[in-house]
């Protein structure tokens, strides 16, 4: 069986979570089954592996359009495969189109919506109205959407009401243990400026609304003095979510010691040091899917703390891997919190718990690193999505 994987994320090209679930999914599949990756942007030197540019032609359209058209160069490659697989919005429309001209099923992972990420708006223009269109298309045309969590299932089934109940199916996304582990690496730390001898808190993510960083520096404010914030965070979506940002850091910097703000790019070992010697890693998230970075936190020994929202209840168990924080949420789609200042304090209070009593949080860090070893491996989500595959190929 050939399997055409469609993204737009794939190494060296990897920002986000679906970039790594396509990475390490390939890689476990790839000893049983024939994979060929269509990935967006620069050439890969990786065999089966194939990269598509923007048309020349459409360099200054909007950035939803040049994704179309990245797309419509991958269709005809496609002829030949078994099933083709498609990886978010940016790559369902290749799936979609391919499905048609090739009589082949299509599946989609969903690792994000649409319909709950109304905020695309700020960044994309009128094009979150065609990226919007095309996944409800692919969605309602797919032969079986894989949903990262059972929470991702309920958010696609009340987001797309038309769809088979039963053609959505959750496979977790998973973790490499081996490669996401507990390092030392006191230079780097003391490169940072981070105390390992001092309690610290320590966040991970993109600088977009999803992610509820402005929540968690708010909540920051009320940390006990001696505990150092740790903030690897970048690429923001748009600037007013930068200025934002930038002026909650500035506050803190000024009226607390120990806030470090990380803006490059880290390299996977970097990140586990940090997040080793961390007494609790914060999700404080309004929409996580699943959240990927828990799993990464929780392999590298780590406590987590984390919203109780989305797929992150499915990863963090609370009082035996870290904690959750209840939130309230808006029905609109933006995750926004109903009482947020209820939500900052909650978050504050969970995490001075947390940070308060080190030993409790070994312990979580422990009991994290075992789940994250014995429920997310990529072996299990790979076996599980080779039988959808042939589940809906007929093979």
């Amino acid at each position: 069986m050939r399997v055409d994987i469609v993204t737009k994320e794939y190494p060296p090209e990897v920002y986000g979570g679906a970039g790594v679930h396509v990475t390490e999914l390939v890689k476990a599949l790839r000893t049983d089954l024939e994979v060929q990756v269509r990935a967006f942007g620069a050439e890969r030197d990786e065999t089966d592996t194939t990269a598509y540019r923007t048309p020349a032609e459409l360099e200054a359209a909007n950035a939803a359009i040049q994704t179309l058209g990245t797309d419509l160069e991958i269709v005809g490659d496609v002829a030949g495969a078994d099933v083709v697989h498609s990886h978010t919005w940016y790559a369902n429309f290749a799936g979609h189109l391919a499905s048609l001209l090739h009589g082949i099923p299509h599946v989609i992972t969903a690792h994000s919506l649409e319909p709950l990420r109304p905020w695309k708006a700020e960044q994309l223009g009128g094009g979150y109205a065609v990226s919007s269109y095309i996944e409800k298309t692919a969605y309602e045309g797919a032969a079986a959407i894989v949903a990262v969590s059972e929470g991702m299932r309920q958010d696609i089934l009340r987001s797309y009401p038309a769809l088979d109940p039963d053609k959505v199916r959750v496979i977790y996304n998973g973790i490499d243990v081996e490669a996401w582990r507990p390092v030392e690496n006191p230079d780097l730390l003391a490169r940072y400026g981070i105390d390992p001898s001092r309690p610290s808190v320590v966040f991970v993510g993109r600088i977009t609304r999803q992610k509820g960083l402005p929540y968690f520096l708010r909540a920051a404010e009320r940390l006990p003095a001696e505990v150092q914030l740790i903030l690897c965070a970048g690429a923001p979506d748009t600037p007013q979510i930068m200025d934002e940002v930038r002026g909650l850091v500035s506050g803190l910097q000024a009226g607390r010691e120990g806030v470090v703000w990380i803006e490059e790019f880290l390299q996977r070992d970097e990140l586990c040091a940090i997040l080793a010697q961390a007494t609790t890693f914060v999700c404080p998230s309004v929409y996580e899917p699943l959240g990927i970075v828990n799993l990464e936190a929780m392999a590298c020994g780590a406590a987590v703390v984390g919203t109780a929202t989305g797929g992150i209840p499915e990863v963090v168990v609370d009082g035996v891997t870290g904690r959750l924080v209840p939130i309230e949420q808006v029905q609109d789609g933006t995750g926004t919190p109903l009482d947020p200042e209820t939500f900052i304090a909650d978050l504050a209070a969970v995490l001075t718990e947390v940070v308060s009593d080190p030993e409790k949080a070994r312990a979580y860090g422990a009991a994290g690193r075992e789940r994250a070893a014995t429920s997310f491996s990529w072996r299990a989500i790979a076996d599980d999505t080779a039988a959808l595959y042939r589940e809906v190929a007929g093979a």
